[in-house]
């Protein structure tokens, strides 16, 4: 007697049949862990590793289930040990004068083995000062600053984990604007001064995290950037344009480094113009917000 099969049997199960959703932990989970969490949450049980208490309820509320753990404190990361799927990493290293990254170190030392897809936010700082040249993935590092270092650290610590690696610029969205800054009047350096700045916008960012946790290539590098080449005082006088801002005043380099913060200061010291093929080619993404422009037309 012939009997019939039921519709879905042509539907094969791929290996070991695993029930519920699967685990994705996100370590520094902020602005770009949120955004991440928003598009995934219904997909993944999503873990968010979090060094303060007090956003543990925002994390839940968000979707992820909350873990209080310091990277500054190997003993504090003993749950992670259970994790060894996927691993977003988006915690910053520590500030301070060594060029050795030891929260990433600490994460990988927690997680007992290597995850299976590992991705790392790094900075495209690591390319130093490139005085206006343009760079790309195949470009050296060599960071110019103790930061920068730092980030490099990470990165290598990551690859050898044959994790994958983002390195984003100036992150940007309609929420993380340089507003204030203009308000308040600050200066920027005068044309003949000034440097080329990067840009990628937040949304952005948040879905190359996830292309990249998808199809990112073991020890592979990604400039998460997008299609704006600009200097930095025409990013600030776009922006100021848009929310009817006066444009901020321009000061030669000797007077401006007077003016501003260090840290402000270290950002109008290095210049390059970063660009990628491989976002497009090999993260298969297109960008939502392709230039600032764009994003300040919508804003």
């Amino acid at each position: 007697m012939n009997k019939t099969k039921p519709a879905h049997s042509d539907v094969k199960p791929r290996g070991r049949v695993r029930f519920g959703r699967p685990r994705l932990l996100i370590v520094g989970c902020g602005d770009i862990g949120q955004r991440i969490v928003a598009r995934l949450a219904a997909r993944f049980r999503i873990v968010a590793l979090t060094s303060q208490p007090a956003r543990v309820p925002l994390l839940r509320a968000a979707g992820t289930v909350p873990i209080v753990g310091d990277l500054d404190r190997r003993r504090s990361l003993a749950r992670l040990a259970a994790f060894r799927s996927r691993v977003i990493h988006l915690a910053p290293p520590p500030e301070r004068s060594s060029r050795r990254d030891p929260r990433t170190r600490a994460l990988l030392a927690a997680l007992r083995r290597r995850p299976e897809r590992l991705v790392y936010v790094s900075t495209t700082g690591v390319y130093g000062d490139r005085n206006g040249a343009r760079v790309d993935e195949t470009t050296p590092a060599a960071p110019s600053s103790e930061r920068a270092w730092r980030r490099l650290d990470a990165e290598r610590a990551v690859r050898a984990a044959l994790g994958c690696v983002l390195r984003a610029p100036g992150i940007y969205a309609n929420d993380r604007l340089p507003l204030e800054r203009l308000r308040a009047g600050l200066p920027a350096l005068t044309p003949e001064d000034d440097v080329y700045t990067n840009h990628i916008h937040a949304d952005d960012l948040a879905r190359l995290c996830i292309a990249a946790l998808a199809r990112g290539g073991r020890r592979r590098v990604y400039n998460a950037v997008d299609r704006s080449q600009l200097k930095m005082g025409e990013y600030f006088d776009l922006v100021a344009d848009r929310f009817d801002l006066p444009r901020p005043p321009r000061l030669p380099r000797e007077r401006l480094r007077a003016a501003v913060s260090p840290m402000m200061y270290s950002f109008m010291s290095e210049s390059r113009r970063v660009t990628s093929a491989r976002i497009g080619s090999e993260l298969r993404l297109r960008l939502a917000w392709p230039t600032v422009a764009d994003t300040l037309a919508s804003a």
